[in-house]
């Protein structure tokens, strides 16, 4: 069980990277914002060029978060550091603003690390365990993970979930070089190198569209493939 040297109730710190999200902002973010949980937020604004920024500083009349603004657009990797670099908690957790994951799903992953795992483990909301949809996201993630567990003898079933809460204890050991979506990989290779153990539980997904503006391209697939190759073979 995770024990808290503070004495006082865990925090958890939720990352929000954000690059032109104009148009879902308003109404994806107030969930989390509010959510019924010890945390704190923290919003990396991106380099977003559309009125995210001007959104966000509304939001900030109503909720308390902490705003970080980058100039130019730097990928969601770099946006992440700056939010891993700001972050108070006891644990951490990502989070899009896209509308894809439920806050809720945030709030059930922090309570299990609370009540069942220890300093050592961290929790991943797989979209994958109770469901798999055929379909070309689906099956790239499907290969990504596979070779992750061929690579680092692992059995999970959704290594690119967004939702991973880490415990404080992994911040100091983990080395993110990737600027985009190849963060994912780096994260979970670097768990498994370190022996930390991943507990899976199912989350719910809402998939969004290109046309509803996903980010994720198919480069970004063979990103993760040559991060996942670089960490077992050229990175201790």
């Amino acid at each position: 069980m995770f024990i808290n040297h503070n004495m006082s109730a865990p925090l958890l710190s939720i990352i929000i990277p954000v690059y032109n999200e104009d148009q879902i902002v308003a109404s994806s973010l107030p969930p989390i914002l509010g959510l019924a949980a010890n945390h704190e937020v923290i919003i990396v604004n991106d380099g977003s060029t559309d009125q995210t920024k001007e959104i966000l500083e509304a939001l900030q009349k109503n909720y308390s978060f902490q705003l970080v603004n980058q100039i130019t657009n730097q990928g969601k990797g770099a946006a992440v550091k700056r939010g891993f670099a700001a972050a108070a908690g006891d644990f951490v957790i990502i989070y899009d603003a896209d509308a894809e994951y439920s806050a809720d799903d945030v709030k059930r992953l922090f309570n299990i690390a609370l009540e069942h795992i220890d300093e050592r483990t961290a929790v991943y909301g797989s979209r994958f365990l109770e469901n798999r949809p055929v379909s070309f996201h689906y099956l790239v993630n499907f290969f990504l993970t596979g070779l992750t567990n061929l690579l680092f003898r692992s059995h999970l079933t959704d290594m690119e979930t967004c939702l991973k809460i880490l415990p404080k204890s992994f911040l100091p050991l983990l080395k993110l070089r990737g600027r985009r979506f190849e963060i994912e990989p780096e994260i979970t290779a670097q768990l498994l190198k370190n022996q930390y153990t991943i507990l899976e539980v199912p989350i719910s997904y809402h998939y969004r569209g290109y046309k509803e503006g996903k980010k994720i391209r198919a480069k970004d697939g063979l990103l993760a493939v040559g991060a996942l190759l670089a960490e077992k073979l050229f990175r201790p």
